[in-house]
């Protein structure tokens, strides 16, 4: 998405698509991480490592988006073509397991 978007729109509109990706992946990865680091553990633990993890992923993604929208001129139509572009590969990924 960022090199169609660098192709299509310039630095800027890849830089935006680069940075909506990042909003999706990088709490997700925090997300994977809680998970993994629960497994092997007693179910409650596992369940409290599944909402602490969820909700670090739902600040994670809001603190994202909070310091991408104070950079000047982000173009919004790539930013969230590259963060909803992250999420569809998570879910396309468990349609295929």
């Amino acid at each position: 998405m960022t090199a169609g978007f660098a192709v299509a729109g310039g630095k800027m509109a890849a830089l935006s698509a680069a940075l909506g990706g990042s909003a999706a992946f990088f709490p997700n990865l925090f997300f994977a991480y809680r998970i993994k680091k629960a497994t092997g553990q007693e179910a409650r633990k596992i369940v409290v490592s599944f909402y602490t993890g969820e909700a670090g992923k739902l600040l994670l993604t809001a603190a994202f988006f909070v310091l991408i929208f104070q950079i000047p001129n982000i173009d919004l139509l790539p930013l969230l073509v590259g963060y909803l572009t992250a999420l569809s590969v998570f879910w396309f990924a468990l349609l295929m397991r």
